[in-house]
């Protein structure tokens, strides 16, 4: 490389030399001969090295790929017949992309579609919202994912149609709360209707017959019995239904832990087992109702240590800890048999119980104080087996 360097700058000095003598003043025949000389050398030793280098072609302009038509078409009839209403939104201009957000907008659907306008230019987060349609107030889940193609800013529009599926969800969950209610009601009917008629015709006999004060009384005092019975069903029912709402304030889970431990620990302990609390990190608060957490977590608490009763070397453990997205988590898992399986969607049900002469309200009240709360409650199967029950902050 470096021989080539002096080759081409030795070249340049005898052109530059033979330049020089050709335009001076007065040359003479042998100074043009000079000057031939000492051009055709600099082109010898030039030479081997023009030789070598490739003819490089003028840079070409970048032609862009030919547009696939096919998949392009594809493409637009896959998002035309998306079922929910999708709209692409660059400044505050939208272009419906599917045809549900065209039939959205059109006569018939909701009610102002510059209000609708409003409501997706102006959406900065995703969340559940109302429109108001042609067939009453409806839910709408709204997603929005923000974009940058071809340097520009945008936005991906989604509108999720919820009123449906939400009136299905409470249509099930009333039939088969009225079947469970309907079903302890006729419990306590059926046996007061039957004692009743005996009632009767216990009087319709002589009064002097053997055992008829007796078994007058029996009946009475049966139907006395089967009607309390059926009475504290509603007055159960009626503490389930009704809640005080919450008073939410900081609650440091790692005091409140302590009191819980210090109230079930011994009694676990005393049946040959172990109940462990155990927190990430001791700072964990929590912006809840303080009564109302430790009641629901002392009703999950209970019907672990029932799942456990049969076990030789029971075991409970609670555990709180950040989960994604900031938010908190308590676990409560124990080494019982578990949720039959099947029973995962009823034993949240009011009165619905997996065990025999359980009065199926403890899972039922937990659920209500922690949505009370603004947290949700959800049963998972552990690998290890057993139960857990998870609570979400």
């Amino acid at each position: 490389m470096g021989s080539e360097r002096l080759r081409l700058a030795a070249a340049s000095l005898l052109w530059l030399a033979a330049g020089a003598l050709a335009q001076a003043a007065g040359a003479s025949t042998r100074t043009w001969t000079g000057a031939a000389v000492l051009a055709l050398a600099g082109l010898a030793l030039a030479w081997p090295m023009l030789m070598r280098r490739p003819l490089v072609p003028p840079p070409m302009p970048e032609v862009p790929p030919p547009i696939d038509t096919r998949r392009l078409t594809l493409l637009q009839a896959q998002m035309e017949h998306l079922p929910v209403a999708a709209w692409a939104l660059a400044g505050d201009r939208l272009l419906p992309l599917s045809s549900r957000a065209r039939r959205l907008a059109a006569p018939g659907a909701v009610r102002d579609e510059t209000a609708l306008h409003r409501l997706l230019c102006g959406a900065t987060v995703s969340g559940p919202v109302l429109l108001d349609t042609e067939r009453g107030s409806e839910r709408w889940q709204l997603q929005r994912q923000p974009l940058a193609l071809d340097g520009q800013a945008q936005a991906l529009l989604v509108l999720v149609p919820l009123e449906n599926e939400l009136e299905s969800e409470s249509l099930q969950a009333w039939q088969q709360l009225v079947q469970v209610l309907t079903h302890e009601i006729m419990n306590s009917l059926t046996p007061i209707q039957s004692l009743s008629q005996t009632a009767l015709t216990l009087l319709d006999e002589p009064r002097t017959a053997e055992g008829y004060e007796a078994e007058l009384r029996l009946a009475l005092d049966a139907i006395a019995h089967r009607a309390e019975g059926l009475a504290g069903f509603v007055r159960t029912y009626r503490r389930v239904s009704q809640w005080p709402a919450p008073t939410l304030a900081p609650v440091p889970l790692g005091d409140f832990f302590l009191r819980l431990q210090q109230a079930v620990a011994p009694a676990w302990a005393a049946r040959g087992g172990q109940a462990s609390f155990e927190l990430a990190s001791p700072s964990l608060q929590l912006l809840a109702d303080a009564g109302q957490l430790e009641q629901a977590l002392l009703a999950l608490l209970t019907n672990a240590a029932q799942a456990t009763a049969d076990q030789p070397a029971p075991r409970l453990w609670v555990q709180a800890r950040q989960g994604r997205g900031g938010r908190l988590q308590i676990s409560v898992r124990d080494n019982g048999p578990g949720v039959p399986a099947g029973l995962e969607r009823k034993i949240f049900l009011p009165f619905f119980s997996a065990r025999e002469g359980g009065q199926g309200i403890g899972l039922t009240v937990v659920r209500q104080l922690v949505h009370g709360m603004g947290g949700r409650v959800r049963h998972v199967r552990p690998l290890e087996g057993g139960a857990a029950f998870v609570l979400s902050f």
